[in-house]
């Protein structure tokens, strides 16, 4: 029994076969400490877990105390998920930034989607881009000790008075030094700049990629985005929408730097979202120039590694179906139960993309007809191209009676992480009983897109 006083986390599920299951912790159990030490949240208690002797407090259910001895590898895991999943409360955020898109948003949403987090535990967690402006020197010396990494971080601008309008926070410029002790200490970063037009564009954007490049190799890639301008500004600052002329003179500057970068450090650094590229009217870069897509979730080459993967997806088709015809089956025969007609539903940015690789695939498979709908973004504005942010009403009003074939595809990134339901709490099942389809939901991979046309694993 330790008589020390600690108020715990608790504990949501245990792992089965996990170390936590053989010594009998159970759901409802408390962490009350670990190797003697109260455990304030998900940092401290990953940093203390990576021993290989602990000792751990817990706390049953009926209250009595269990002082447990564990060796272990040191890099494996205990098995024990945590009710909440920081083990602390989240950080809101204290900017009030001019490109805000949760200030974009209509009313009458579900309550989460309004809270504007700026925890830079769920930069390590979640991938998370942070302002550096919520965290103390505290914060970054907990970072450098157990030296967590990559931080994600949403610079904007290296002008220390531009990046305090931007972000309506007068600690916003000094906030960038703290970059400077996470340069000095080693702590991998990646980078992001949303652009604004007329703001920090231009030769501000220039200035900024110059000075973010002295923290090359430590910050490994900085993205540039344009911020999301839905219709729902009243009130807010006046933001422009970019131009085609704009995007290629962006493109230009980034494609200039990363020459720049890539002669001198062997990598190209700066990186364009992919939407760039479709309002310049050009073509997708090659995978090369992404450095390995450090930037992914952020919109950073995910068309191109799309693309890739559907061709690698297809030339396997190509050969799975010679084969077959080889060994006396007609091809018709080999695809008899995937015939049919099915339907493909996107945003305008993926959408081009996504008809070529329904055509290729029509083209190699006979009597399989497929269509392709552009949905646009009624919901939140026109401007707004990206699938992730398409509404279940938009996509449902736009459907109707549009010939959708047997089954209605849509890609994963349209529904709240681990559940069917989309940005305005239309579920799938909402969807399937409106457009009288059933829906398929399919994740990013290039290889099941070509699955989830075909309806059966062909391709792996």
């Amino acid at each position: 029994m330790n008589n020390q006083k600690y108020e715990g986390h608790k504990i949501e599920k245990v792992i089965h076969g996990s170390i936590a299951m053989e010594l009998e912790i159970a759901p409802g159990d408390r962490l009350l400490a670990v190797n003697g030490e109260e455990i304030k949240d998900i940092f401290d208690y990953q940093y203390y877990v990576e021993n290989e002797f602990l000792t751990l407090l817990i706390e049953k259910q009926d209250g009595e105390q269990w002082e447990l001895e564990i060796e272990k590898d040191e890099d494996e895991d205990l098995g024990i998920l945590f009710e909440n999943g920081l083990m602390d409360e989240y950080r809101s955020c204290s900017n009030k930034c001019i490109f805000c898109f949760i200030d974009q948003m209509p009313k009458g949403m579900r309550q989460t989607l309004y809270f504007k987090d700026d925890d830079a535990r769920l930069s390590f967690l979640q991938g998370n881009y942070v302002t550096l402006t919520n965290m103390s020197d505290y914060d970054i010396d907990r970072i450098i000790r157990y030296h967590l990494s990559p931080i994600n971080i949403s610079f904007q601008t290296m002008n220390p008075q531009l990046r305090c309008m931007m972000l309506n926070n007068r600690f916003a410029g000094d906030a960038l030094k703290k970059a400077d002790r996470l340069y000095e200490a080693g702590i991998t970063m990646n980078g992001q700049i949303v652009l604004c037009r007329g703001i920090n564009d231009g030769k501000e954007l220039d200035d900024s990629i110059r000075k973010l490049s002295d923290y090359i190799p430590v910050l490994q890639s900085v993205s540039v985005v344009p911020a999301g301008l839905t219709r729902h500004r009243k009130g807010l600052y006046p933001l422009e929408t970019f131009t085609a002329e704009d995007a290629n003179e962006i493109l230009d500057t980034i494609h200039r730097f990363q020459k720049e970068f890539h002669e001198k450090h062997r990598i190209h650094f700066v990186h364009a979202s992919d939407e760039w590229y479709l309002l310049a009217g050009r073509e997708l870069p090659s995978e090369e120039t992404y450095d390995g897509y450090l930037q992914l979730e952020n919109g950073v080459g995910m068309l191109r590694l799309l693309l890739d993967e559907f061709e690698e997806a297809l030339s396997e088709l190509k050969e799975k179906l010679h084969k077959e015809k080889a060994k006396g089956k007609s091809t018709p025969n080999v695809t008899a139960d995937i015939m049919g007609e099915l339907s493909i539903a996107t945003g305008r940015l993926a959408y081009p993309y996504i008809r070529h690789m329904a055509k290729k695939i029509t083209e190699l498979v006979p009597g399989l007809n497929i269509y392709v709908y552009e949905i646009i973004n009624y919901f939140f504005g026109e401007e707004i191209t990206v699938s992730g942010l398409l509404t279940g009403q938009d996509i449902i009003a736009q459907l109707q009676g549009k010939n959708l074939g047997k089954r209605l595809l849509l890609p994963q990134n349209m529904l709240r992480s681990g559940e069917e339901i989309f940005l305005d709490d239309v579920t799938v099942a909402d969807m399937e009983k409106a457009l009288q389809v059933k829906t398929d939901i399919v994740k990013s991979s290039g290889y099941d897109f070509v699955n989830a046309v075909l309806g059966k694993e062909m391709v792996d």
